[in-house]
């Protein structure tokens, strides 16, 4: 219930032995109560997994006809933005922490919302990270589309990144077909650099080896920025 007023979502407490609103209610609770009912639409649903069984349940309530295309958009940077439409009808969008945990978002949308083919598409701003994002994507068998940023830009703010995935998901891009080279050029690593010295407060400035890690996303600025303090401990 936390979750659902979190997110601005309208629902009824009833106990088992209460009738549902209609035939048609979705509704919530345990994968045992779910198997064993044949009343309305169940989602089974446990605290591990709130998220993804609250995003099928608004599929299942708002969607009239099963999804054809279930696209989704990524704006890539150190804190990407993710977005999903179902046949260019926006889902939902969110800020996501790093590249990993971006990626087992869409594989958990993925598996909750039923389609027909799903696409992932990347926006091309941050070459790096979105290399890295796409890699990830691929070995995980699904399929990749780069977005040219430039046709979504307009109009979004800088640190909107959930509303650039949103746009971003709705245009088709290039096929991804093969695994690509990450490289962070000199460039991103000396802005990670500078923005190390930022977040430090002036204190340090992350060596490159850190730095390149930030740029692809393994590390977030935080985790790098404790390693190398960490670091520093250990050589005093």
């Amino acid at each position: 219930m936390k979750a659902l007023r979190k997110r601005g979502i309208e629902f009824l407490q009833i106990s088992a032995e209460t009738s549902l609103p209609h035939d048609s209610s979705v509704w919530f609770g345990t994968s045992e109560e779910v198997s064993a009912s044949d009343v309305g639409i169940g989602v089974a649903c446990s605290i591990s997994d709130i998220d993804v069984s609250i995003e099928q349940a608004i599929h299942l309530s708002t969607q009239q006809n099963p999804t054809g295309l279930l696209a989704f958009g990524v704006d890539p940077g150190p804190r990407p933005g993710l977005a999903w439409n179902s046949d260019d009808k926006p889902l939902g969008a969110q800020q996501m922490e790093g590249v990993d945990e971006t990626v087992d978002r869409i594989c958990q949308l993925i598996s909750s919302i039923p389609h027909d083919i799903a696409v992932i598409r990347i926006g091309d701003g941050a070459p790096t990270i979105g290399s890295r994002i796409a890699n990830v994507c691929l070995a995980r068998g699904l399929i990749v589309e780069m977005v040219d940023e430039r046709r979504t830009s307009s109009g979004v703010g800088r640190h909107e990144h959930h509303a650039a995935a949103a746009r971003i998901a709705r245009i088709s891009g290039e096929v991804v077909i093969n695994k690509r080279k990450i490289q962070p050029t000199s460039g991103e690593v000396r802005e990670v650099q500078r923005r190390s010295r930022r977040e430090s407060g002036g204190r340090f400035t992350l060596p490159i080896e850190l730095a390149q890690a930030v740029a692809v996303g393994r590390l977030s600025m935080i985790e790098a920025l404790e390693e190398y303090d960490r670091r520093r401990d250990t050589l005093v």
